[in-house]
């Protein structure tokens, strides 16, 4: 297993905190979602049992939000879930 990819979030810093989200995620390859993308949920079960791979949709372990530069909430992708 890769070790999580934070991008420069201080996961210790309080500003973020780690969540279990349903990601809309056409190609799975981004590493930040705006906040309208995701859609947060209380446990890692939860989250697999809402995705809909069919809709783009998959369960993640997420940081966040933040504020960007342009003045966006963000969310950054620790990991994808597996079921």
């Amino acid at each position: 297993m890769r070790p999580p990819r934070t991008h420069g979030v201080d996961p210790q810093g309080g500003a973020v905190n780690r969540r279990y989200a349903v990601v809309y995620a056409p190609g799975k390859k981004r590493a930040r979602f705006a906040e309208n993308c995701v859609r947060l949920v209380t446990s890692a079960s939860e989250a697999m049992e809402q995705a809909d791979p069919g809709a783009q949709q998959f369960p993640a372990l997420v940081y966040g939000p933040s504020v960007s530069s342009e003045g966006l909430r963000l969310y950054y992708l620790i990991e994808w879930l597996q079921a």
